[in-house]
């Protein structure tokens, strides 16, 4: 599902006004050392696997959904990499500002495929051969590959994702 029911239920009421929403993101990496990406059906760019936290769920939760819905495949999240706040701004129109938790997650089974409406296409990538990537899905691999010890966020002076993030 592309938008959850809730937010639709929200957008009726404000349209394309900002919405602040809860999302999580996976770094996926498979035995070889490759990560996991989708290309999305929005705007054609290539990402880490996202999405929105429903209602009731829990962000590890909802991110094991997230990437077997968009991708085909089942994870097990082994750690929180990142958590920042990121603007986007969809094709139509839409605001939305994401709470965003990035997670490092191991690739337990499956065959990654575009599994639902949301991809155009899927893949597994070597780090050193990653195709042209939107900005949030660059700082979500770089937080996600960095040692085991560090979480990143940004710092309290920062107003955009490309500013400096502490760790």
């Amino acid at each position: 599902m592309a938008v959850p029911e809730y937010v639709a239920r929200i957008r009726k009421l404000v349209g394309h006004d900002l919405l602040w929403l809860p999302s999580v993101s996976a770094v996926v990496c498979n035995d070889a050392g490759e990560l996991l990406l989708g290309q999305r059906a929005d705007d054609g760019r290539w990402s880490v696997v996202s999405g929105i936290v429903e209602p009731g769920e829990q962000p590890a939760e909802a991110l094991v959904r997230e990437v077997f819905e968009e991708t085909g495949v089942r994870v097990l999240p082994e750690r929180v990499t990142s958590i920042v706040a990121r603007p986007h701004t969809y094709p139509n129109g839409d605001q939305c500002q994401f709470l965003n938790i990035g997670f490092r997650c191991r690739l337990l089974d499956g065959v990654a495929r575009v599994n639902d409406d949301e991809s155009v296409a899927v893949g597994w990538f070597a780090p050193d051969r990653l195709p042209p990537l939107d900005e949030h899905g660059r700082i979500t691999i770089t937080h996600a590959l960095a040692p085991a010890t560090a979480a990143s966020w940004f710092a309290p002076d920062s107003s955009a994702l490309s500013r400096g993030a502490r760790t």
